[in-house]
């Protein structure tokens, strides 16, 4: 069996939902989940800077995060397990601004999201989980940020019933510590 890449751009411009090319055999098969030939025949100039992976248990939420310097697109992936993965549009003059989309990601849809500059990223691991992400721009940390998972201007409803309620939360001390929506605007707008 083979499936090619099918790109559905999403409603929040610039953001994709992307099924990677897949190809099985007897032997197993062959995910290819990035080729820079490809995402440009399709309007979509990522270039990889930097690859790396998180490895994380259930029940563990990653805010929406974020860099305020050297703005950092990503394809990410969940290779193996469940996530939900969300990303938030951070553009402060951008008509959807504030908006956020959620995605179950798993390692069985080996569906791919790909983050605009700009946007704001997170998710909540349903299942024991690796993700894979595929940078634009290497990791900054003088410019990492971030907004709280649960900012109630952004409003995102986290399925925290498949993790058993918000009691099995388990969040960094760095994402207890984020900006609200309120806060970004302000530094990013001056008002």
């Amino acid at each position: 069996m083979i499936q090619r890449f099918d790109f559905c751009e999403l409603d929040l411009k610039d953001s994709y939902l992307i099924k990677p090319f897949y190809a099985t055999d007897n032997r197993g098969g062959l995910i290819k989940d990035y080729n820079i030939d490809m995402f440009k025949e399709h309007g979509i100039n990522h270039v990889l800077k930097e690859v790396f992976y998180t490895v994380s248990k259930r029940g563990v939420i990653r805010a929406i995060h974020f860099q305020l310097i050297k703005q950092q697109a990503k394809l990410v992936r969940c290779i193996s397990g469940h996530v939900y993965d969300v990303i938030v549009d951070l553009r402060p003059y951008s008509p959807t601004f504030g908006e956020w989309r959620g995605f179950h990601l798993t390692g069985k849809n080996q569906n791919s999201l790909l983050v605009p500059e700009y946007f704001g990223h997170g998710y909540l691991v349903i299942e024991d989980s690796v993700v894979s992400y595929k940078c634009a721009e290497t990791f900054y940390g003088e410019g990492d940020s971030g907004i709280m998972y649960d900012d109630p201007d952004i409003g995102i409803k986290w399925p925290m019933e498949l993790i058993g309620g918000k009691r099995n939360l388990i969040i960094s001390e760095k994402d207890l510590n984020l900006m609200s929506l309120a806060d970004y605007t302000n530094s990013v707008t001056g008002d």
